[in-house]
């Protein structure tokens, strides 16, 4: 109720900046700050007209192409760097450097190598959370208890068994929160991407709304975005997250 009423109080505040600065003392043209009635009017018309639908589809189609890439690059990546102290010691720095190299760096390559293609948009969004997955699958593993793998061992659990049984699973709170991250990472990529050079997706309707103008459709295609988001987050990610947790004590019943 408490949550509702604030939103609710955010809308109004809206409503009101619009009628002091835009109506009122005319300091600001309305297609520059709409007003909330505005945008859901547009959002209202993007959606009977299927363009937030097919853009939503295609958006979602390229977000789970690139990150499944990404998950399973990073996943063995990591567990490559976990096992080899050469990759350790030459490899890792690297990818740290990668990681904070903003995903709209790899735009140039991805065009040069996959011209205005599909593909070059996957390609970003998979280069946008390989790094983060990779690192938190190797800090995941390098912080396993250790009593827990000596208790393994002295049962009998070695190798491949260790690992499936003990280090993977112990690394789960590590390594879903940097899935987690490694999900925005991609989704922001995706949206740079798509506003670049796609024909239709989420960053291409909010292109088509800057270019005529219209920020009414930017910011209902932001709400969209954000709503998306946090769907994500509380059905997959935050479930998920929670479980683990509670399965390894970290969090209470």
């Amino acid at each position: 109720m408490k949550r509702t009423l604030f939103y609710i109080a955010l809308i109004v505040a809206w409503e009101l900046v619009y009628r002091i600065f835009v109506e009122l003392f005319k300091i600001w043209k309305p297609y520059v700050f709409p007003s909330p009635i505005s945008v859901i009017e547009t959002f209202v018309r993007l959606l009977s007209d299927n363009t937030l639908t097919v853009a939503m589809i295609a958006t979602v189609r390229r977000m789970l192409i690139g990150y499944l890439i990404a998950v399973v690059i990073g996943v063995v990546v990591g567990l490559a760097i976990v096992k080899s102290e050469f990759l350790d010691k030459n490899l890792r720095p690297l990818i740290l450097g990668f990681q904070t190299l903003p995903s709209v760096c790899w735009l140039p390559f991805a065009i040069l190598w996959y011209g205005l293609s599909e593909k070059a948009i996957i390609f970003v969004t998979a280069i946008g959370s390989i790094f983060s997955i990779t690192l938190a699958v190797e800090s995941g593993i390098k912080n396993v208890n250790p009593l827990y793998i000596k208790a393994a061992k002295t049962m009998g659990a070695t190798g491949l068994r260790l690992y499936l049984n003990v280090i993977i699973p112990a690394s789960l709170p590590y390594v879903i929160s940097g899935m987690k991250q490694g999900w925005s990472f991609a989704f922001r990529a995706l949206m740079a991407g798509e506003m670049l050079f796609a024909t239709k997706g989420l960053g291409q309707v909010l292109m088509v709304g800057r270019d005529l103008a219209d920020m009414s459709q930017v910011i209902s295609v932001m709400i969209v975005t954000i709503i998306f988001g946090l769907v994500v987050e509380k059905a997959i990610f935050g479930p998920l997250e929670n479980q683990i947790r509670i399965r390894w004590g970290l969090k209470n019943i």
